[in-house]
């Protein structure tokens, strides 16, 4: 089975022998534009090896309903192979599975919002509209989702291999106004200056849905083109189901900040760093407890020339009782963010080669960016499409509580056996506190 970028064959996954091996094609390494499919797998002849290669194939599937979509093809939901074969054309990045891109973009236009209502309450069960015909695609995450196209602002489904330009995010039953969280927090990161994916809202029906631009696409006036990209997962071999640093109870089983840390400063730039504190500052103080190892991603270009890509899948999670508080990766030994203070900033930039110092100045200054944005994230999230809902309000004031507090704990910056030391803190900070 080939791996493709457009028509070109990138390389050829080797089944045959006992185990799987990937290798690159010949004639794509002598192409100047030629990238690696992976920063962790450069060009070369070698064989990459399964240990290696399948993790990275893993991640582009979905983690629910496999089973589903294994049913609807015929193929079981372990085999990875065959499931990408079969769903694999339009991924994350700018790879093809199977089967190249041909020809022209095509695309099926939606209809009516009745009809795109449907199609949204069918995602369950259809996931990317699986069995349809010429439709091929799939995306990593829990959630459900549907990559489409948005051609002069109707709805559409890409087929035969063209690229989606966008990933509808429908509401979620169980996380009441999940729409308007999501899109808050990838708004809000704009406002304090972090790049962030576009996004906007919209309704079909009694459904609401996030719209979200790729970054990894390139609309042209005639063609669609993609960008690549990779997940840190992806990057450092871990499988999906090793996206947080720890499992229960508590155990050790996927990256570390220092390990996210480390691969931007080998494979992009040592400056990049800042770009990923400024992300993780940034997930701290909306609450969000979902940036994973996958929600961080690696822009490729020619050559495997590299950039931090762009964040995405914010959401704060602090407005809704019954989702976890922890981390998804830990913060020098701190595992929820209330209890982060002064020195575990430190600490952590300490660990990863930063300025403790700058550190703890940027964090106070996102503090008191991100506070006062808040309020008006949730102004222009109310004015989109599918309008505003009651979490939004909850939002807001969640996070703006957790900069406040977040901003408090900055002052203390020794930890000794009978508790933390606060250090004296500025006049306004003093003013926030009382």
């Amino acid at each position: 089975m080939k791996i493709f970028y457009e028509a070109l064959t990138v390389g050829r996954l080797e089944a045959e022998s006992p185990d799987l091996a990937f290798v690159y094609d010949p004639d794509w390494l002598a192409r100047p534009a030629a990238f690696p499919i992976s920063l962790g797998m450069p060009l070369g002849p070698s064989r990459i090896e399964a240990e290696r290669i399948l993790p990275w194939l893993a991640n582009l599937l979905p983690e629910n309903h496999l089973a589903e979509i294994g049913q609807q093809i015929g193929v079981s939901p372990q085999d990875v192979l065959g499931l990408l074969e079969r769903i694999g054309r339009d991924t994350a990045g700018a790879l093809a599975i199977g089967v190249p891109r041909q020809g022209g973009d095509a695309f099926r236009p939606v209809g009516p919002e009745a009809a795109l209502a449907r199609i949204i309450n069918e995602l369950p069960q259809r996931p990317f509209l699986v069995g349809d015909e010429g439709v091929s695609m799939s995306l990593a995450g829990a959630q459900d989702k549907l990559p489409v196209a948005l051609l002069d602002g109707e709805i559409a489904i890409p087929i035969e291999g063209t690229p989606s330009t966008h990933i509808l995010k429908p509401d979620n039953p169980r996380l009441k106004g999940s729409v308007q969280n999501e899109a808050l927090c990838m708004v809000l990161a704009g406002l304090v200056g972090l790049d962030v994916a576009r996004v906007t809202t919209g309704r079909a029906g009694r459904r609401s849905y996030l719209l979200v631009q790729r970054y990894d696409r390139v609309v042209g006036p005639k063609r669609i083109t993609r960008v690549h990209q990779e997940d840190f997962c992806q990057l450092l071999g871990y499988f999906p189901s090793s996206k947080y640093e720890f499992g229960s109870p508590g155990i050790r089983r996927g990256p570390s900040l220092t390990q996210l840390f480390e691969a931007v400063a080998t494979h992009v730039s040592p400056g990049a760093r800042l770009a990923l504190l400024d992300a993780v500052i940034l997930n701290v103080l909306i609450c969000n407890v979902d940036a994973h190892a996958k929600n961080y991603s690696i822009l490729i270009g020619a050559g495997g020339s590299a950039k931090f890509a762009p964040l995405y899948d914010l959401m704060c999670g602090e407005v809704w009782p019954r989702i976890t508080k922890r981390l998804p990766q830990s913060i020098a030994g701190r595992t929820e963010a209330v209890h982060l203070h002064g020195f575990n900033w430190q600490a952590l930039a300490r660990s990863v080669g930063l300025s403790p110092a700058r550190t703890l100045r940027r964090v106070g200054e996102l503090c008191t960016l991100t506070a006062e944005k808040a309020a008006e994230a949730g102004s222009l999230v109310a004015a989109m499409p599918a309008g505003n809902h009651p979490v939004t309000q909850a939002v807001v004031r969640a996070i703006q509580k957790r900069c406040h507090r977040i901003e408090r704990q900055l002052f203390v910056l020794r930890d000794t056996e009978n508790g933390p030391i606060e250090t004296p803190s500025p006049p306004a900070a003093r003013r926030r506190r009382a």
